[in-house]
């Protein structure tokens, strides 16, 4: 997979962020709550290394 592919990856995944912030705003999400503010944590972490391997230019 060369650079630009995986830029495009990332920023997919980046957009699907926003459906899980929406879910954290449902009053009846009960205990998935932790589960999606894990996700949201992951997503941060997972965007955070891509960006500190790969550096724009």
């Amino acid at each position: 997979m060369d650079r630009a592919a995986l830029i495009e990856k990332i920023t997919e995944i980046e957009k699907k962020r926003e459906i899980l912030e929406n879910l954290l705003e449902r009053p009846d999400l009960g205990t998935l709550r932790l589960d999606v503010n894990q996700a949201i944590e992951e997503l941060d972490d997972l965007v955070e290394e891509f960006k500190e391997t790969f550096p724009e230019q």
